[in-house]
C-alpha cells in the first residue's frame, strides 16, 4: 500500500503538469484536477506510442517524462489546485483512497495479467513496438495503449503494474469534484481490476465520464470524439462510445467536420500502431489487408478464431459441436451454459431490454443515441465471441442512465462503503468464493491477504524457463507453466507453439541480430520441424 501511495504522489503530478501542456493546445474537456489529469493521461499515451516505434519506453523516456510533468506543476503552481476543496472532500478522497490501496495491493489474479499485460510492457519496456510481434506470439499483437501507458512508468516510479490503482484515485477526485455521486457505487466494483493494468478499467472510466458529459450536454465535441477514440484504442470493443459521441455531435449539437481532426487523428495513429504488431487495422480481425508481409499466418489466424467460438461458450461444447448449432440452439446454449456465466449472460439480454423499454418510455433524443450504439456494439460483439468480459461495460451504461438522478451523496455513500467491505472480503477469502461459486474459476488464482502488502504489493515471481532454438530464432518457454509473464525475453506461450507447429510454420527473425527490426513466419524445413518437435516434446516431459 505504501508503495501504491508513493507511486500516487509522483504519477498524479507529472500527469497535471503534462495535462496542463496538453490543454493550452486542445483546451480542457471540463473544468478541474481531474481533467487535467485525463488530459494527461492522453497526451501521455499518445506521445509514448509514437516514441515506442522508434525507441523503447526505458527509464530515460520515463525520467524524462516525469520531469517535463513535475516542471509545469510547479511552475503553473497546480498544487494550490488541491486548496480548492473542502476538508469534508479532502477526508472523502483519502477515506476512498486508502480502500483503493488496500484492494490495489493483492496478488494479481486475471489469466491476462500473466499471458499478455505483463509481457506486453516487458518488450515495450525492453524493445518498443516491434514489426511483427504477433508472429511469435498472437495475443502481443494487440499492444493496447493503455499497456504503453503503464509500460512507460513502470520501470521505477509504478514498477509492480497498479497504474490502475491511481487512475482509481483520480476516478475518486472527479466524482467528489463533479458531485456525480452514482459513479462512486461503480468503485468498489472496478477494485476487482486494480491488481493488473487491466484495460477494462479505464475504458469503463473514461466512458462513464464522457456518457455524463453527453448527458450535461457538452458541446465540446472535438474533446469528446477525441477522447472516445482513444477508449476504442484502448480497447475495440468499446465502439459504441465513438459511435455514439459522433451522432451525438451530428444530431444533438450539429457540429462541423473539424470536430473529428483529432480523433481521426488518433484513429488513424491506432490503425497504423496496429499493423505494425500485427499486420491489419484491428487485432484480431483481418481486415484492412494491405498486404505486409509481417501479417500472421492465415491458419493461425483460424485457430485464434476458432478458440474465440469455444470461449463464447465456455469450452463447454466442441469446435465440431458448435458448427453443428442451429440459430436457436446458438442462443439457447450461450443462454444456458452451465455455472455463472449462464447467468450473465441472461442478465445482459434482461437489462438490454429493459433499457430498450425505458428509451421508448424517456423519448429522449440523447437516451435513443446511447441505446442505439448500445445495440450496434452488442450485435457485433454477438456476431465475434460473445463473452461476458466484451460486453461488461454495458451493465455500467445502463444502470447509470437509468439511475443517474436517483443517487444523493448519503445514498451513494451508503452504497459504496456496503459493496467495499463485499469486494474486499471477495479478494481477502477467495477459499469461500471456490466453495459456494465454483464456476468463477478464477478464484483459484486469488492469493489471500497477507501483512507485507501494507508495504509492498502481492506479486508472484516464477522466472523459471528453457532456451530453445528453431531456425534463426533462439527463444525461452516457461517450465511447468502456460504463460511467460516473467520469462526473458524474447518469450513464447506454449500454446502459441503447439498452433505453430499445426499450422507447419514458425516465428523467424526478419534480422538474426537484430530483434527490432520484427518478426515474420516461414514454413518450416525438415530440419527445422525437428527442432520444433524437439521443443514440443520438451514442453511435454518438463510438463509430466
Amino acid at each position: 500500500m505504501i508503495l501504491i501511495l508513493l507511486s500516487t504522489i509522483l504519477i498524479i503530478p507529472t500527469l497535471l503538469g503534462f495535462g496542463k501542456i496538453v490543454e493550452n493546445f486542445s483546451g480542457s474537456l471540463f473544468e478541474g484536477i481531474s481533467s487535467k489529469v485525463f488530459s494527461g493521461i492522453l497526451g501521455i499515451s499518445l506521445l509514448w506510442m509514437i516514441l515506442a516505434f522508434f525507441i523503447p519506453l526505458n527509464i530515460y523516456v520515463e525520467t524524462i517524462t516525469i520531469l517535463i510533468g513535475l516542471i509545469y506543476f510547479l511552475k503553473d503552481k497546480l498544487y494550490q489546485k488541491f486548496y480548492d476543496f473542502s476538508k469534508i472532500d479532502i477526508i472523502s478522497i483519502a477515506l476512498i483512497s486508502i480502500i483503493i490501496l488496500l484492494a490495489s495491493s493483492y496478488y494479481p489474479y486475471i489469466l491476462d495479467h500473466f499471458g499478455y499485460y505483463v509481457p506486453t510492457i516487458k518488450w515495450l519496456t525492453e524493445y518498443g513496438l516491434v514489426k511483427g510481434i504477433s508472429n511469435l506470439d498472437l495475443t502481443l499483437g494487440q499492444m493496447s495503449i493503455w499497456h504503453i501507458f503503464q509500460a512507460g512508468f513502470s520501470n521505477f516510479s509504478d514498477p509492480f503494474f497498479r497504474i490502475n490503482a491511481i487512475l482509481l484515485i483520480v476516478y475518486a477526485i472527479y466524482i467528489i469534484e463533479n458531485k456525480s455521486w452514482i459513479q462512486l457505487c461503480f468503485i468498489p466494483i472496478l477494485l476487482l481490476f486494480s491488481q493488473s493494468p487491466s484495460p477494462d478499467l479505464p475504458v469503463i472510466i473514461f466512458s462513464l465520464i464522457i456518457l455524463k458529459e453527453i448527458l450535461s450536454g457538452n458541446k465540446k465535441t472535438s474533446l469528446l470524439i477525441a477522447f472516445s477514440v482513444f477508449v476504442f484504442a484502448i480497447k475495440p470493443t468499446m465502439i459504441w462510445l465513438p459511435i455514439l459521441t459522433f451522432l451525438y455531435s451530428i444530431f444533438i449539437v450539429k457540429s462541423n467536420f473539424k470536430s473529428l481532426i483529432l480523433g481521426s487523428s488518433i484513429l488513424i495513429l491506432f490503425f497504423i500502431k496496429n499493423i505494425w504488431t500485427f499486420g491489419y487495422l484491428i487485432f484480431p480481425v483481418s481486415i484492412g489487408d494491405l498486404g505486409v508481409n509481417w501479417k500472421p499466418n492465415p491458419e493461425v489466424l483460424k485457430i485464434s478464431s476458432q478458440y474465440a467460438i469455444l470461449k463464447t461458450y465456455d469450452m463447454q461444447y466442441s469446435y465440431q459441436e458448435i458448427q453443428q448449432f442451429s440459430t436457436i440452439d446458438y442462443i439457447k446454449n450461450w443462454l444456458f451454459l452451465n455455472g455463472i456465466k449462464s447467468k450473465i449472460n441472461i442478465f445482459f439480454i434482461v437489462s438490454l431490454l429493459v433499457f430498450i423499454g425505458f428509451t421508448i418510455i424517456k423519448k429522449n433524443k440523447i437516451i435513443t443515441l446511447i441505446c442505439v450504439s448500445l445495440i450496434i456494439k452488442t450485435v457485433l460483439v454477438l456476431l465475434f465471441s460473445a463473452q461476458y468480459r466484451f460486453f461488461i461495460d454495458v451493465f455500467f451504461v445502463i444502470f447509470f442512465v437509468m439511475f443517474i438522478n436517483y443517487f444523493t451523496k448519503k445514498k451513494a455513500f451508503f452504497v459504496f462503503t456496503s459493496l467495499s467491505i463485499f469486494f474486499i472480503g471477495f479478494l481477502s477469502f477467495p477459499n469461500l468464493i471456490q466453495k459456494y461459486i465454483p464456476s468463477f474459476r478464477l478464484s483459484k488464482f486469488m492469493g489471500t491477504f497477507e501483512k507485507e502488502q501494507l508495504y509492498k504489493p502481492s506479486s508472484y515471481i516464477y522466472n523459471n524457463f528453457s532456451t530453445q532454438k528453431v531456425g534463426n530464432l533462439k527463444f525461452n518457454i516457461s517450465k511447468k507453466y502456460s504463460f511467460s509473464f516473467d520469462t526473458q525475453l524474447p518469450a513464447i506461450s506454449t500454446s502459441y507453439i503447439s498452433d505453430d507447429v499445426k499450422a507447419e510454420i514458425f516465428p523467424q527473425l526478419i534480422d538474426e541480430n537484430n530483434i527490432k527490426k520484427g518478426f515474420i513466419w516461414k514454413k518450416m524445413s525438415p530440419k527445422e520441424k525437428k527442432e520444433a518437435q524437439n521443443v514440443i516434446n520438451t514442453i511435454e516431459n518438463t510438463n509430466k
